[in-house]
């Protein structure tokens, strides 16, 4: 397509054969302040609704988005390159963390209301924050979107979604029902790339910027934002450990699984595998034989899929490529599923989050060196622990530096429990109450007596 004909913006790829078929404009500065300023007129009405209007509201909006799912999918797939049940999975876990939060926010605890000081009584006000900024991944759009909308509006809050440049298509059929569906400026949405971003972060009215993205982009915001709430989801690079009671060809297996979902285009993918050395000969030559029996859903960019081939393309001499390693040679963005060994702490391969169908192997000697090496980067978000030694495990689990770890598992979400990174991975947390509480201020009110 030709650019001079839209102006500025972003030509939409298929990820499954590279080919473009459709364009994104970017939107103006003009338009990012209309819709700003639509959403805070918006805010003024839904802040003023009960808990029970808004569950109901919203339920009424999960609804609308269940019952046109079937197309919601298929803009998924097209936009991204995932399967069709893939993309499946993910809607319906969004639809039911949307529904939690509805509900939710109808029984938050709080400080309690009493008389501590004489003559005066005291309540504390729980208020929703104003208007959010809510800057989305590419590599789960649709998802992203229903998750940052939950406890969003659940608390009375109104919301304007940037979508990744090259994924706005399910976001943009997502507003259509969101318009349909719910009132008038609660859910808005603008369009485009980091320019677009900046002036989102730099503008007067939101309250709140969340973004799901890179350490890099967090560290940016955070820099622009001032003194806004700042609710950051950023890289995971997770660390797993794999003791040496395990059953190697069972845990390789799961690990496959854990490391290749969505191409390991996931914050919480298995990527540095870090074994124990009586068992990593074997466990490494099961996980190979895994991977390269494993199809993946190709990258969802161009611009993704040279960044980890350039990855691959870098490894220090000393690595050693046992599967994999390089762009598969098949029409698409197709990455071959890649087991590397022989790497080193400091390598780029370990320390930088590869985002890809890309994991490295370990060796470690005894429980400090696991993990002194799965605590060794500037990410903090996730971890997992394999052992048949469950007390081993809950102990091991306690000096791992991040905000969630898995043990027997990996990459499995409960909606009721919180989920957020440590150091450079971000704060704040989604999912559960907590997610609720921090889209939501605290107010003290304090009455005397005349």
């Amino acid at each position: 397509m030709d650019k001079a004909l839209h102006g500025p913006g972003t030509e939409i790829v298929d990820p499954r054969t590279g080919e473009i078929y459709d364009f994104q404009p970017d939107s103006t500065n003009g338009e990012v302040d209309a819709t700003f300023a639509a959403a805070h007129d918006g805010w003024r009405n839904w802040r003023e609704t009960t808990p029970a209007e808004r569950h109901t509201a919203l339920l009424g909006f999960v609804d609308a988005v269940e019952s046109e799912s079937d197309q919601l999918i298929e803009i998924e797939q097209r936009n991204t390159g995932k399967t069709r049940e893939q993309a499946g999975d993910e809607l319906a876990g969004a639809l039911d963390e949307m529904r939690f939060m509805a509900g939710a926010q109808r029984a938050l605890q709080g400080p309690l209301a009493g008389r501590y000081v004489a003559g005066t009584a005291s309540m504390a006000s729980r208020e929703p924050l104003g208007v959010c900024a809510q800057i989305l991944p590419w590599n789960y759009p649709l998802a992203s979107a229903i998750s940052k909308l939950a406890p969003a509006l659940a608390m009375g809050n109104t919301s304007v979604l940037k979508p990744a440049a090259p994924t706005p298509c399910s976001v943009r059929a997502l507003l259509e029902i969101a318009h349909e569906t719910l009132p008038a400026g609660v859910v808005n949405a603008v369009f485009g790339g980091r320019e677009t971003g900046e002036y989102m972060v730099s503008h007067h009215i939101p309250s709140l910027i969340s973004l799901t993205g890179s350490v890099r982009a967090g560290q940016e915001i955070a820099r622009a934002a001032g003194l806004k709430v700042l609710h950051l989801e950023l890289g995971g690079n997770c660390p797993v450990i794999v003791l040496k009671d395990v059953d190697v060809e069972a845990v390789a297996r799961e690990i496959t699984e854990a490391a290749l979902y969505n191409a390991g285009q996931d914050c919480t993918a298995a990527t540095r595998l870090i074994v124990a050395a009586e068992v990593a000969h074997e466990f490494t030559a099961a996980l190979t034989r895994e991977f390269m029996d494993t199809q993946t859903v190709p990258l969802a960019t161009p611009e993704h899929l040279a960044r980890v081939t350039g990855l691959l393309a870098r490894l220090p001499k000393t690595a050693q490529v046992e599967c994999g390693g390089r762009r598969a040679e098949v029409p698409g963005l197709y990455v071959e599923p890649t087991v590397v060994t022989k790497v080193a702490q400091l390598d780029e391969i370990v320390a930088d989050e590869i985002f890809g169908p890309v994991v490295t192997v370990q060796q470690f000697a005894d429980v400090d060196e696991a993990v002194a090496l799965a605590n060794g980067t500037e990410y903090g978000l996730a971890a997992s622990i394999w052992t048949r030694d469950h007390s081993s495990a809950v102990t091991l689990s306690q000096r791992i530096d991040a905000g969630t770890v898995w043990i027997n598992t990996h990459g499995v979400y409960a909606t009721e429990m919180p989920f957020g990174g440590f150091k450079s991975s971000g704060y704040g947390k989604d999912l559960s109450p907590v997610a609720l509480e921090n889209y939501s201020r605290i107010k003290h009110i304090m009455t005397g007596s005349l």
